[in-house]
């Protein structure tokens, strides 16, 4: 286990065993990695964190739980176990009858394998799909980042279950719907806004600048980003390009190809190394694109809208649950259309920005909603 240094937490530590709040993270890297440093960082005398790193999730969802059952200490002061939903919880409940005794047990889902994009339904693997609904049933709060996450859930449990042999399970949906809640994941809006208010006013640039904030990986669907792209530049249309994200090692072919296609388009290209790095890029972008096929809240997206970007997302996942109907779009062709008429003049991407209550998702508003989820009765 890598802890998470920037907590000081270990597994001998007086934090550790005198905490009342349980935090563990089977993956601690992006969205998982800032929810976990907020929490500890808003409780810190509170909290203990147990995390692995952010690699091989696939072994990370299959066996965190037999690593957290030998690591973490035996402690009479855990009053609330919080988990992202990548833990098996069943199972380490199952190995651990003193956390099984925890008066909360609170599961959150960042997403949702039950319908997690593959190409064929054979190709699914039904373990972590079923992993998560065990881990509801053990858990005495769930807690999804949107509405479209608990609903796409719930609502597919049942054909899900279906792949078992009879006798199956049933009336499992009844049973979870009732610990079921949805609380958006927290952002820093606040920061994000005073930031590019008050940094210094750079030169309109006179062509679009498109940022791509996503991890580098197949559900993001980067063929259609980039064929679009493609299809712009031999258009002649005008743009420049920033693709940052996280990079794992399954990268998709597409990124090399369009590395070196749109070589004379690029501003940053890569991960970059500070916060403060990431959010000046998105400060200097027109418009932020997502593509994806798999997406349950979108903290890039929200990040770079707080930053100044115009959003373009599918209207489909949970885009409609956030973003206006303006900033949708429905194929590939409407896609190309929008961002078109964007390189013919950038600066109606400042004008259009839509109109959204983005406090809603900020940490001020969302903060007493956590504290009585963590600290509160029920």
């Amino acid at each position: 286990m890598e802890p998470d240094e920037s907590a000081e937490t270990c597994s001998d530590s007086a934090a550790s065993t005198e905490a009342d709040l349980l935090l563990l993270e089977p993956f601690f890297g992006g969205s998982h990695r800032q929810l976990v440093h907020l929490l500890r960082s808003r409780w810190p005398t509170r909290v203990a964190v147990y995390t692995l790193p952010a690699k091989k999730w696939h072994w990370r969802a299959r066996t965190a739980a037999l690593y957290f059952a030998q690591v973490i200490p035996r402690s009479a002061h855990y009053k609330v176990l919080f988990s992202s939903a990548t833990l098996s919880l069943a199972e380490l409940l199952g190995m651990r009858s003193d956390l099984a005794s925890v008066g909360k047990k609170v599961v959150y889902f960042h997403e949702n394998q039950l319908v997690y994009p593959v190409r064929k339904q054979q190709e699914r693997d039904f373990q972590y799909g079923y992993n998560q609904i065990t881990s509801c049933m053990a858990a005495d709060r769930v807690v999804f980042n949107s509405q479209f996450n608990m609903t796409s859930f719930l609502s597919s449990i049942a054909s899900f279950l279906k792949s078992i042999p009879d006798p199956r399970p049933r009336h499992v949906r009844s049973q979870l719907e009732a610990k079921c809640s949805v609380l958006y994941f927290p952002l820093d809006i606040a920061g994000l806004v005073h930031a590019r208010s008050s940094s210094p006013p750079a030169a309109e640039c006179p062509v679009l600048h498109v940022v791509w904030p996503h991890r580098w990986e197949h559900d993001k669907n980067p063929s259609l980003f980039f064929e679009t792209l493609f299809r712009l530049a031999d258009a002649q249309a005008p743009f420049e390009l920033s693709v940052l994200g996280e990079q794992f090692q399954d990268v998709p072919a597409v990124f090399e190809a369009a590395k070196q296609r749109l070589a004379g388009r690029v501003r940053h290209w890569g991960f970059l190394p500070t916060k403060e790095d990431y959010y000046a890029v998105l400060r200097s972008g027109h418009v932020v694109v997502s593509t994806a096929s798999h997406e349950f809240f979108g903290v890039a997206m929200l990040e770079a809208v707080a930053c100044g970007c115009y959003p373009l997302c599918p209207n489909a996942l949970v885009y409609p649950e956030i973003f206006p109907e303006d900033c949708l779009f429905s194929t590939p062709q409407q896609l190309f259309t929008k961002l078109r008429h964007l390189c013919r003049d950038p600066s109606q991407a400042r004008r259009r920005m839509p109109d959204m209550d983005l406090a809603r998702f900020d940490w001020a508003t969302l903060q007493p909603h956590y504290e009585r989820l963590l600290f509160g009765d029920g």
